[in-house]
Order: structure tokens, then sequence, then C-alpha cells
């Protein structure tokens, strides 16, 4: 694994997703011959869905490009959730400002400190029905809703529809996670050419 630490391996995009409590890093390669640092500066701003907490940060001049450093005790104070985010290029000698790019990402739970579940909505579910169909008077299962309805609210055969649908999202996570790590899964096929 290459050394995070050093600007010459950070990611040169956006990342989709960052964990609250790590130190945030990336750069912004492809603006610096358009945009020089010594007339130019890049910003995000990013919004968290519902709440509208808002982010800033202000990327600094790097030597091949513009340089996103948080740090670890400031993403500490971040809250977990889906935030939108903007990119901008304003020019320094009339602070006008353009929007160079946007998208979304996902800012996870500092498990070092948080006490949210770890698992993802989807095995929750998958979990609270196989508990339900194990035992329908196992009042904590009863009592979990789903999409507005109570899982007490649905047939059986509803709940083992849902079940089979849930284990196939599960099984997509985790393929996806396994992925991202670098490691093979099941779906992986492998050639070798003689």
């Amino acid at each position: 694994m290459a050394n995070l630490f050093d600007t010459v391996n950070y990611a040169t995009r956006e990342p989709d997703s960052l964990e609250a409590g790590d130190r945030w890093a990336w750069k912004r390669t492809d603006l610096i011959s358009d945009y020089p640092s010594s007339a130019y500066s890049l910003s995000y701003i990013f919004r968290r869905e519902i709440t509208g907490e808002r982010i800033a940060i202000t990327a600094s001049a790097g030597s091949d490009g513009y340089l996103v450093e948080v740090s670890s005790t400031t993403t500490a104070a971040y809250n977990a959730g889906r935030y939108h985010w903007d990119a901008y290029i304003t020019r320094t000698s009339d602070s006008a400002r353009i929007k160079v790019n946007s998208g979304t990402l996902e800012v996870k739970p500092n498990k070092a400190t948080s006490s949210d579940d770890p698992r993802s909505f989807a095995q929750i579910c998958l979990d609270n029905i196989e508990t339900y169909l194990q035992d329908p008077t196992n009042i904590a299962a009863a009592s979990y809703s789903i999409a507005g309805r109570s899982l007490s609210r649905w047939s059986r055969q509803d709940l083992f529809v849902e079940r089979e649908r849930l284990r196939g999202e599960v099984a997509r996570e985790q393929q996806a996670e396994q992925l991202a790590r670098g490691m093979s899964t099941s779906s992986t096929i492998r050639v070798r050419f003689t």
C-alpha cells in the first residue's frame, strides 16, 4: 500500500465517501494549468442532506495541483450523512467565482468514537425480518418498520419475498466492499490465456 500521507499518492478526484475522524486528502491536478494558484484558488462547500449543515474547505497550492487536506481533528467534528458538494475556482484579483465541479459523498461515522450501528440499512432490515420470522412474538422485531409498515402488518409471504430481496442487496454490498479492498468475489471470473 502506498503512503497516503505523501501528496504523490493522493487521489486525483473527490472521494465518494470519507470517514469522520480520518485525515481527508485529495488533489486536483487537472485545474492548475488553466487556473494557476498564483491567480486563483480552489474551495469546496459541502451541504448535508436534510439538516443543511455546511462544511467549507479551501485547497492549498501544491507543486502539481491544488491540495485538499483536512485534519483528523477537524473531521472528527463532522456529522455523518450524505453531503452535496460544489467545487469553486475563485479569481484572486476580483473574487469572481465559478463552479468547476459538483457531486455527492457519504461522510461515515467515526468508528473510533461512534455508537451508531455500523450495519447498512439493508442489513438492519434483513436482520429484523429474520429475527421476526424466527420468533413472531419478539416485540423489538415486530415493532420495526420498513417503508411505513411495521413487520407485524406484513404477511409472512411478503416477509419471505422482502427477505430474499434484501439478501441480494446485502450480497451486492458485501461484493462491492470486497472489490474496494482489492479482494476477489464469488462473481469474479478468472481467465488464463496460454
